[in-house]
């Protein structure tokens, strides 16, 4: 399982000489406070804000071997909620502070900890002064997320995290934090300041995998282990044809190389396999297309059912393709708010839409036939997988009804793709965007290659 990683940056910008001077300082004082900490740092790599991606990162000073150790960082130097100054109250009201995210205590503790003049982990947090570098669409103006990220999905989910982000900070925060004004103060610890943290949290933070588990494990049912914060490992850049990856052992972390890096390279970690629209969405940037080796998208399961509603002509068609509905319903195959995923190869959640795209394009006597005998009788040998190659050879109707549905998805966008296109292919449009445009581009371009492609497929 891949460890969650920090975000990468953009473009470098010119600074004034104060402020190049105030991160010098700044990186100086964390590099020391590591030293003290026991984090040992491989001599052959350094920090910098020079010659990498993005904001800080990690580069190497000579040739690098596969599998050798980049750093390591005691557990003690990680803030977590147990190790955190306050983790004694946060142990003794742990019952008070259940939430869904599983985040308020490593938040609660990030809210004492960078708020107060002797915290040990001060140095750490200078590196992000007034935490002014996050761009997540979370503090975009609801216009901006509208106008641009309409139809990639980032609006709705952003749209989702902050009423769950108010609701946590009012119901259970708050309510914590006049319970104990010695600890804390409202006016200090704002909700303004918590959603910073939690943005923070979203693009610098790993969990350890839980025991036992490993990459191919869906069991929903494990609990997964609370956030850290790791410093120097949050240092990293993100790519996802990354270099390095981190190791969890029970007394360090550790940075460790995964193939053979050249001097003057960066050193880049990964937050796993998220496609752009995840990572504008939880850490704030994106890959220029087609680097994202992982790009994938959503059609929401209920559009299927509207086009193929689109194709209705009779009261009794409507309600056998209503019942055909219900039944998968039943089956849970689809459900309210689910959605079918699209990769660059084909489908991902082939099985859910091979089953939907077979059973909505039955007969009557086929769908009765169907119903009875589900689950007492094999396959009838059809190949379940929808990949780019296996796609053009659906029956007819299949192929149609998928091509019905990527053009209704093609409609949710307020642009079309030779438009976007046009930008791209413009340097100087493009540079003349903002990094939000540019960004939110990014998704809505990939995204719709990745529909283009396959209206090409059903055609």
């Amino acid at each position: 399982m891949a460890s969650r990683a920090k975000r990468p940056k953009v473009e470098s910008a010119e600074r004034p000489r104060n402020l190049d001077q105030g991160i010098e300082v700044a990186l100086s004082q964390f590099l020391n406070w590591c030293k003290q900490s026991g984090l040992h740092l491989n001599p052959k790599v350094y920090v910098s804000k020079e010659g990498t991606v993005a904001d800080y990162g990690l580069v190497a000073k000579g040739d690098i071997e596969e599998g050798e150790l980049l750093f390591s960082i005691p557990r003690s130097a990680i803030l977590s909620q147990h190790t955190t100054t306050i983790h004694e109250l946060l142990k003794k009201e742990e019952a008070a502070l259940e939430s869904r995210s599983g985040w308020v205590p490593l938040l609660l503790s990030m809210l004492f900890e960078i708020t107060s003049g002797e915290s040990r982990w001060r140095p750490y947090f200078s590196l992000w002064p007034g935490f002014s570098t996050l761009n997540h669409p979370m503090f975009w103006s609801e216009e901006e997320r509208n106008r641009l990220l309409l139809g990639t999905g980032v609006a709705l989910a952003v749209e989702k995290d902050l009423i769950n982000i108010e609701d946590e900070y009012n119901s259970i925060v708050l309510p914590f934090m006049k319970s104990h004004p010695g600890t804390f103060d409202p006016q200090k610890h704002t909700l303004d300041l918590y959603k910073k943290l939690v943005a923070f949290v979203m693009a610098y933070s790993f969990q350890e995998p839980v025991e036992g588990e490993d990459e191919d494990d869906d069991d929903e049912d494990k609990t997964p282990n609370p956030p850290l914060i790791v410093p120097m490992a949050d240092i990293l850049n993100h790519v996802a044809n990354h270099n390095a990856n981190l190791e969890f052992t029970p007394e360090y972390l550790k940075m460790v190389s995964i193939k053979k890096i050249s001097g003057g390279e960066e050193i880049f970690n990964t937050y796993g396999q998220l496609a752009n629209w995840q990572l504008l969405h939880m850490y704030g940037f994106t890959e220029p297309y087609p680097s994202n080796l992982h790009e994938a998208m959503d059609i929401q399961m209920q559009m299927v059912y509207d086009a193929a509603l689109q194709a209705v002509q009779t009261e009794d068609e409507r309600k056998l393709l209503f019942e055909k509905w219900e039944f998968l319903t039943e089956l849970e195959i689809v459900g309210e708010g689910g959605v079918f995923v699209i990769g660059q190869s084909g489908i991902l959640t082939e099985e859910e839409l091979y089953c939907t795209l077979k059973v909505l394009n039955m007969s009557m006597e086929e769908f009765e036939e169907y119903k009875a005998n589900y689950g007492w009788e094999e396959e009838d040998g059809d190949i379940s997988c929808l990949t780019n190659s296996v796609i053009p050879k659906l029956k007819p109707a299949w192929k149609k009804l998928l091509h019905d549905t990527v053009r209704m998805r093609l409609k949710s966008f307020s642009s079309g793709l030779k438009e976007e296109e046009a930008t791209l292919g413009s340097e100087e449009n493009y540079q003349q965007l903002s990094k939000r445009e540019r960004d939110s581009l990014q998704v809505r371009y990939a995204q719709m290659m990745m529909l283009h492609q396959l209206l090409q497929l059903t055609a």
